[in-house]
């Protein structure tokens, strides 16, 4: 059965006949993984700086008030929020139920459409100002997301990637990512987001993009802290009972570091950005900053 949005939107009408979704095997098992934490994800994930949609509109040549934003893999619609308190009509892509169920929590003003961003469900030359992921894209296959946003993008519009990344230069951070490192197998720490620029310049498309890296602390209880990490996929994958003493490490080992139960998270924030080449017709050539 097709997936239709979940409300009227005011952006572009999409096709009929839209495709199911489909998902590698890896990737639904990380779906659905979300879909079983993503309560304890809208409670616990860290947003964003304001400084992330200041370089944002600088990169991409335009204000964000006004603009037609397309939020893939919205999640629980933590980036969502922050684009519409920003000015931009926003309209939110998301394949969980449950997450998407947050989102629309959340934001029940805000046009969401389930789907993927290897096949969203959008017209040829949609006209979106902005396509952003938001610590979604490593999730996607690059040699089709990019061409998906390209396609729903206006000319000189903007794809933007980004991600919250523990500060390699935090000591208790780089300790706690080995522990966890040694007792998961598979852990990872979204190794793509510096990555980016080169993916996107290695698809033969004649982009050019642009990367910036923003550092930002947010200071949270250790509980929260705990719940943030255990919404990680690779903590949701594993279930409850064999995340628990993995969390309560942690616990005994940040009371060392942070005994008053605030934990400074520091996040190296990274942020890669490119344009869609402008029309030909135009005579603007390649638009990319």
């Amino acid at each position: 059965m097709a997936h239709q949005p979940e409300q009227r939107s005011p952006e572009p009408a999409q096709p009929s006949g839209l495709p199911e979704l489909t998902q590698s095997p890896e990737n639904a098992i990380l779906a659905r993984s979300f879909d079983a934490v993503a309560a304890q994800y809208a409670a616990s994930r860290p947003g964003y700086p304001p400084g992330l949609f200041d370089a944002v509109e600088e990169l991409s040549g335009r204000p964000l008030a006004g603009a037609r934003v397309l939020d893939v893999g919205a999640g629980t619609g933590i980036a969502t929020g922050l684009l519409r308190a920003r000015g931009a009509r926003v309209t939110a892509v998301e394949p969980g139920a449950a997450m998407a169920a947050e989102l629309r929590a959340a934001h029940p003003g805000t046009p969401l459409v389930r789907a993927l961003g290897d096949a969203l469900p959008f017209a040829d030359g949609a006209g979106f100002d902005l396509v952003g992921y938001a610590q979604a894209w490593h999730w996607t296959d690059p040699a089709r997301s990019v061409p998906e946003a390209l396609r729903v993008l206006r000319p000189g519009g903007a794809l933007a990637l980004w991600w919250n990344v523990p500060d390699p230069g935090t000591d208790w951070a780089v300790a706690q990512e080995a522990r966890i490192a040694r007792r998961l197998p598979g852990y990872h720490r979204f190794g793509v987001a510096p990555d980016a620029p080169a993916l996107i310049r290695g698809l033969g498309l004649g982009l050019r993009p642009v990367h910036r890296k923003l550092h930002w602390t947010r200071r949270v209880p250790l509980d929260t802290h705990l719940a943030m990490l255990g919404s990680r996929s690779y903590f949701a994958t594993i279930g409850p009972a064999a995340a628990a003493p993995v969390l309560a490490a942690e616990r005994a080992a940040l009371l060392d570091v942070f005994p008053d139960g605030i934990v400074a998270e520091a996040y190296a924030l990274e942020l890669t950005v490119t344009l869609r080449p402008a029309a030909p017709a135009r005579g603007r050539g390649d638009a990319n900053p």
